[in-house]
């Protein structure tokens, strides 16, 4: 009679395990690769920082980025007050600085619009 009982309960050991691996795994797909997800994010955001661009620190602090280094970030908090602060401590890049190349785009729109006839030479209307 005890080994009928005792055979009975195996098929409830693999149950056990099974439950226990798949607790492990939500845990897994719940918690841990978000949160390595969200680590990469900021890590890309940290690497592709720039000189001009406007930020947002994890304290809520606005700021320009007026020079960078390897761990610290040299933030101008107002006209002419500036503070240094850790890599890390920036929470979001609010806005991206204009590049000069894109400023120069912008500035010279089409230029079939700039240019103008020569005197003599003014364009006739097909109308």
């Amino acid at each position: 009679m005890l080994y009928a009982e005792a055979q009975g309960s195996g098929g409830s050991g693999y149950t056990s395990l099974l439950f226990i691996v798949g607790i492990f795994a939500l845990i897994y797909f719940m918690m841990i690769r978000p949160q390595q997800r969200r680590r990469r994010e900021v890590q890309n955001m940290q690497s592709t920082m720039g000189v001009g661009d406007e930020i947002i620190t994890v304290g809520g602090l606005y700021g320009t980025i007026r020079s960078l280094d390897d761990e610290s970030v040299l933030l101008e908090i107002a006209p002419g007050v500036t503070a240094r602060y850790a890599k890390a401590a920036i929470g979001k890049v609010n806005q991206k600085a204009v590049s000069d190349d894109a400023v120069e785009d912008e500035s010279a729109g089409d230029p079939a619009e700039d240019e103008t006839p020569a005197p003599g030479n003014t364009p006739k209307s097909l109308d």
